[in-house]
């Protein structure tokens, strides 16, 4: 079916988005602008009447100008509560939660959604989820919903994982390959007919476990290789030897290709989603685990270095060092401290009474720490270099003054 077939077919659904977070706010925004009727769901009522006039709850550039469009089209509309339409596209978080030492994915928002849509479901209704989750998810959104009195075989059920990245949602949304996994072939038929009539990128068949597996081992995948990265950083400290230059030389073989270590990894994608792998079958996931503990490790480390870099100030000057920490968000250019090392480290520095303050040109103020904007003539004893933001490169410069710099992101290389 063409571009263009697939849009006349059903341009005059309507399409209900639940949760309008990261991933559901623009979704039902680029949804809108491809003329569709869109019913925007989210329990925050601060966040729907923010939406509903006209106002960001997020950072995400291009955004703006989808959102307002949409608005003030009427084809957006938003609210606390569901109603009928003819797509149903859930978009919750799916963080996950501790008993102890152990983790365990936490699917009460999914399952919160399906107690409301069963309310207002119909014959021929498509169900598609696209929050991460573990392998196995769309069978319970099939229970769920039967156990709710629902008259499932009616339906349609697709598991669509989202494949973004933040600061480049509304034109990955676009053109990003994504994969479709229905229950059944006609589910992942008809589901795929719907993502044809906005989607440039390929459209990839399968079943639904594969679909929920793929997200996660894409992530996974990832965390692993950064963790590489990270544990590498490590080591050359502790052998007095610059990571950077040692990485940026192995790099020179033609078969290797290893990434800019950080402070750790966060955001809700690659912190989390190898926990969904690792707590359904730890004994066959031990490089993943392993991988995690690399991350976080690296996390702890970074607070080690500063607060020894501390210590040695203090024995040298006898007085306290003030600090200022550059980015707390997860990743550069993004608002996003979900899972964030930088602000974990930034916190954990604030609990051992460090004088401490954050430059975080995305962030506006924060409930624990003090954020204050850029200056050249801030005052500071010791840098530390968290986010690469782009802000950073253009305006931060290497102090004249004897300052401590601890560049933990890569950020001194791209500007000296």
């Amino acid at each position: 079916m063409s571009y263009i077939s697939a849009y006349k077919k059903i341009q005059k659904t309507t399409v209900q988005v639940v949760g309008l977070g990261y991933i559901g706010l623009p979704t039902a925004a680029l949804l809108s602008n491809r003329g569709y009727d869109v019913r925007g769901v989210d329990i925050d009522a601060r966040r729907v009447a923010a939406i509903s006039s006209n106002t960001l709850t997020i950072f995400e550039p291009d955004l703006e100008s989808f959102l307002s469009s949409a608005i003030q089209s009427g084809r957006l509309q938003v609210s606390t509560s569901v109603s009928p339409a003819d797509i149903h596209m859930i978009c919750v978080p799916t963080p996950f939660f501790f008993e102890g030492e152990e983790r365990f994915p936490d699917l009460s928002s999914i399952h919160a959604a399906v107690k409301a849509l069963a309310s207002v479901v119909k014959a021929g209704d498509m169900i598609i989820l696209e929050s991460t989750s573990p392998v196995g998810t769309t069978e319970k959104l099939y229970t769920w919903f039967k156990e709710e009195g629902v008259a499932v075989n009616d339906l349609f059920f697709a598991y669509c994982p989202e494949r973004v990245l933040p600061s480049k949602i509304m034109m990955e949304l676009l053109e990003n390959d994504r994969v479709i996994g229905g229950l059944n072939q006609l589910s992942t038929e008809k589901v795929k007919a719907f993502y044809e009539t906005f989607v440039k990128g390929q459209l990839l068949a399968t079943t639904a476990r594969t679909a929920e597996l793929s997200k996660l081992i894409e992530n996974s995948f990832r965390d692993v290789n950064i963790a590489f990265a990270n544990e590498v950083s490590m080591l050359a400290e502790d052998l007095q030897v610059n990571a950077s230059e040692v990485i940026a030389l192995a790099n020179h073989h033609p078969r290797v290709n290893i990434l800019k270590p950080g402070v750790g990894v966060g955001g809700h994608c690659i912190a989390v989603d190898p926990w969904f792998i690792i707590q359904a079958n730890k004994e066959n996931a031990s490089l993943m685990l392993a991988a995690r503990h690399v991350n976080n490790k690296k996390t702890d480390w970074v607070i080690g270095q500063v607060l020894k870099a501390r210590q040695n100030f203090v024995a040298l000057n006898a007085k306290e060092p003030r600090v200022v920490a550059l980015g707390l968000t997860f990743k550069p250019d993004v608002d996003d401290i979900r899972e964030s090392p930088a602000a974990l480290i930034c916190l954990a520095l604030h609990r051992e009474n460090v004088d401490l303050c954050v430059v975080e040109p995305h962030i506006s103020d924060h409930s624990t720490l003090e954020i204050v904007p850029w200056s050249l003539e801030l005052e500071a004893d010791i840098f530390v270099c968290l986010v690469q933001h782009k802000f950073f490169l253009s305006e931060f410069k290497l102090p004249e003054q004897d300052v401590i710099c601890l560049d933990y992101c890569g950020l001194l290389p791209q500007i000296s």
